[in-house]
């Protein structure tokens, strides 16, 4: 039953990305170039909403599906690894044309061609576990 959760979840996700146009690459492009407020919009909201949900699960003691207490635990401030890791996301994000939250939504679009993108992601997370000791945190 809780997959079914999460597949709804999914679905809703799916269907704002494609609503909001965040899986449009014109739009993306748009972003990289200044020439549209649009995608800046898009993430400020996700942003702002972020930061209110943190800290109502930090106050409210909230619950995961599996009943057990959600815990946030703070972390030191790494601006040299916030700065490495935004960049290499950032450029991901611009060769690609596209924000690794909707790519499954691409790929119900029908753009096949994103699977490659999600190897690619994939492969990159492989390696940065391979590297994990070696980089900033």
């Amino acid at each position: 039953m809780r997959l079914i959760y999460f597949l709804i979840t999914g679905v809703i996700f799916g269907i704002t990305m494609t609503k909001s146009e965040a899986i449009s690459w014109y739009r993306i492009q748009e972003m990289f170039r200044f020439q549209s407020f649009h995608m800046y919009g898009i993430i400020g909201v996700a942003v702002v909403l972020g930061v209110i949900i943190h800290f109502a699960i930090k106050r409210s003691k909230a619950k995961n599906f599996f009943g057990e207490l959600i815990q946030i635990k703070d972390k030191p401030k790494t601006y040299k690894a916030s700065i490495l890791g935004g960049t290499l996301f950032g450029l991901g994000w611009a060769i690609t044309g596209a924000c690794p939250g909707p790519l499954y939504t691409l790929i119900g679009h029908g753009f096949f061609a994103i699977f490659v993108v999600i190897f690619s992601a994939l492969l990159g997370t492989f390696a940065y576990g391979a590297l994990k000791s070696k980089l900033p945190h």
